[in-house]
């Protein structure tokens, strides 16, 4: 992915702030001053913590702000016309698109998973430090967890981002998918070899683009339904 116009080594938190608005409004999302200052300190904690624990190869704020955040907030008018739901962001890696999401949509409960534990460490701090009550953390194996177990419940919305091959996606998590839920995908172009290789039972409802703001690429979000049957089997 690259993004639309130079930038400077490092942008100040004004200059991220007129950014962060410029491109809520161009996604019709009406953010308030809580989310918005929530957003640009996990930013500032992002840009800290990846000096150290390798969390994502962007290095720039700005970049940061447009490729994570921006991005991430593509997703959630078509996330939050459900209403308030639960989501699992598998493979979360720094906490995209899930903290995004916690932030965003305060009625949802957003689980974050990763195996790593560096990066589900920093998860827990972005938590903390931004008093996020809806999230919660899990570190390991996404076919490894169990409702009630180590995940509270199935979840209405699996996302994630940057996690795998969409057939190798619902094959590990279709267990966690609850009823009338739904598993949707991140994807950059269309992924049409992807979706004919999705496995029995499984079902691309919808592929919808994404336009996000500053952001020259191709991006698209994939929907998959889980037959009742194959995701009772799953179980």
């Amino acid at each position: 992915m690259t993004a639309r116009h130079g930038s400077p080594a490092a942008a100040s938190r004004d200059t991220l702030a007129a950014l962060l608005a410029e491109g809520a409004r161009a996604l019709k999302l009406d953010l308030t001053d809580t989310q918005s200052t929530r957003l640009l300190d996990y930013v500032a904690l992002l840009a800290k913590w990846n000096a150290v624990y390798n969390l994502t190869a962007i290095r720039d704020p700005r970049q940061m702000l447009i490729q994570h955040i921006l991005d991430s907030l593509s997703i959630v008018p078509h996330l939050a016309a459900r209403g308030p739901s639960s989501a699992l962001d598998v493979g979360s890696g720094g906490g995209l698109p899930g903290i995004v999401l916690a932030i965003v949509l305060p009625d949802w409960r957003v689980t974050l998973n990763d195996i790593v534990q560096k990066k589900t460490a920093f998860q827990s701090q972005v938590k903390a430090e931004l008093g996020l009550a809806n999230l919660s953390v899990v570190t390991g194996r996404v076919e490894t967890l169990h409702p009630g177990v180590e995940v509270p419940e199935k979840f209405d919305v699996i996302v994630s981002r940057a996690f795998a091959e969409l057939a190798d996606f619902v094959t590990l998590a279709r267990h966690l998918v609850a009823e009338n839920g739904a598993i949707w995908a991140m994807k950059g172009v269309r992924p049409d070899a992807e979706i004919v290789r999705l496995p029995a039972g499984a079902e691309a409802r919808q592929v919808i683009r994404l336009d996000v703001p500053s952001l020259d690429a191709e991006r698209h979000l994939v929907e998959v339904r889980i037959d009742g049957r194959s995701a009772a089997a799953a179980s």
